[in-house]
């Protein structure tokens, strides 16, 4: 086991999983924590070595998050001012502004990266939107909640789309200000909570910024890449006397980065065991429309309950990224904790969006099934490329959302999405992001058909290099 600590904030802990992986916040944990090393006191405490890698990894993913954090670094040290919150150093730099930073200057590079969809909103969007620029109650502020047409209209969808009764909703700027509302109002810092690795990275963020970045319990998931049950309901049941008590358990279904969907029994039994433990389930469903049933694949579902709290999006399937409307539907008992936080945080969503979003929802679920029926060749030319290169046993995911995840023949996934972006011009996430060193999360929704193919060609071009000549292509490690 391996603690690396700065400043009573452990960087490395937990132990290694597998013969070559560590504990999956440790690359995380060192990316966000070297900086901080400057002007601190690091502390090794190792019973298993070696360790040498991880801190050459250390230098080469501040590397890859771009000069900024050395520039910060430079600056605090020179600076007799108070520094930034523990709370914030201690959370992870965000692995999309690392990407935009290392792209920014380069010309030409194909993004099968971040999480978005190629598709323009309904034509409904625009309409809308042109006649509430000249609406007076536009520009005014909202109800804290959300606009009441948008929010009758949503408790609605809810009921008949997604099974979900007897809820409260609120409107949010995007999913992730739902659920940062969420952790705010449910965790307090000495709060654990479970999230699945590999997880979504904003959600450990919002969980670390909050000061829980040492009560985060990193579950297993099972052969298929499902969250381990088994493993929750014996931790939940086994918490040793005097140790704080799990509140808080966080899943995506289907899953971002594996882009596994999760069958409704599975969910199910997962929302039991937290029933009976008395811990929260939040459940982020902003891929719930990215389902493939008609290939047999599960379906979408949702689950309710007095300790579920449910996390939406209009980003992803109305092509909405940058309105930012997300909301969320919760029990009646927190409905009090949570005004507060959407006062302090937003006091209340863009009116402008939230009709914009209401306009979307009149085009209905077929105009997004629709856009995501068109994604069926996209996802088949993204496959075979990986595949082509790797072999089939490479790839996880493909049942839900829009992305797959594939296994590096190399650990470094962040030299590797280096060396993809600056060879072979196509630009991916690294797993490290995500809690999985060695993997990298392929996005098939960011491009339509013909650059789709291009991309695939170029990632799978690179792949093959890597394959035929492993690490040696990535030439030397920084520090070595």
């Amino acid at each position: 086991q391996v603690t690396m600590r700065v400043g009573g904030c452990s960087l490395f802990r937990g132990t290694p999983q597998g013969s070559s992986a560590w504990s999956p916040l440790v690359v995380r944990r060192v990316r966000a924590g070297v900086p901080a090393l400057v002007g601190g006191v690091l502390e090794l405490r190792a019973r298993r070595l070696p360790i040498l890698p991880w801190i050459r990894a250390a230098a080469a993913m501040t590397a890859c998050a771009s000069g900024t954090a050395a520039r910060r670094v430079h600056d605090e040290a020179a600076s007799s001012a108070a520094p930034p919150s523990k709370r914030v150093r201690a959370t992870d730099v965000p692995c999309i502004v690392t990407m935009q930073e290392m792209l920014r200057g380069k010309e030409g590079v194909m993004s099968l990266a971040q999480g978005i969809v190629h598709w323009l909103p309904p034509p409904a969007v625009a309409e809308a939107v042109a006649k509430a620029a000249f609406e007076p109650d536009t520009s005014a502020y909202g109800a804290d909640d959300g606009l009441p047409a948008l929010r009758e209209a949503l408790t609605d969808k809810l009921r008949v789309e997604n099974g979900l009764d007897n809820v409260r909703v609120m409107v949010t700027a995007g999913a992730n200000q739902a659920y940062t509302n969420l952790v705010v109002a449910v965790l307090d810092a000495e709060d654990p909570s479970v999230l699945f690795a590999p997880y979504y990275f904003n959600h450990l963020m919002a969980i670390q910024m909050t000061g829980g970045c040492d009560r985060v319990v990193l579950g297993p998931v099972n052969k298929d890449f499902l969250p381990d049950i088994d493993w929750l309901e014996t931790r939940l049941a086994t918490t040793k006397s005097g140790d704080a008590h799990i509140k808080m358990v966080t899943v995506v279904n289907p899953c971002n980065p594996t882009g596994v969907a999760m069958p409704a029994e599975h969910l199910q039994r997962l929302s039991a065991v937290c029933s009976k433990h008395g811990v929260w389930l939040a459940v982020d469903n902003t891929y719930e429309n990215f389902s493939y049933e008609d290939e047999g694949h599960p379906a979408h579902t949702c689950v309710s309950g007095d300790h579920v709290v449910n996390v939406f999006s209009f980003s992803k399937a109305y092509g909405m990224m940058g309105w930012r409307v997300g909301y969320l539907a919760y029990p009646e008992r927190l409905h009090g904790e949570l005004m507060k936080v959407q006062d302090t945080i937003a006091i209340c969503p863009s009116v402008i969006g939230q009709k914009a979003a209401l306009a979307a929802l009149g085009a209905g679920r077929s105009w997004v099934r629709e856009q995501v029926k068109g994604l069926a060749e996209n996802r088949r030319i993204v496959r075979n490329a990986i595949e082509e290169a790797l072999g089939s046993g490479s790839v996880v995911g493909g049942s839900g959302a829009i992305y797959f995840m594939l296994r590096l023949p190399v650990q470094d996934d962040l030299r590797v999405v280096e060396w993809l972006t600056a060879k072979h011009r196509v630009c991916v996430i690294p797993g490290s992001a995500c809690g999985a060193p060695g993997m990298v999360r392929v996005g098939y929704a960011n491009l339509e058909t013909a650059r789709c193919r291009e991309a695939s060609q170029r990632l799978s071009d690179g792949l093959k290099e890597l394959a035929a000549r492993g690490a040696a292509v990535l030439g030397p490690a920084p520090g070595t």
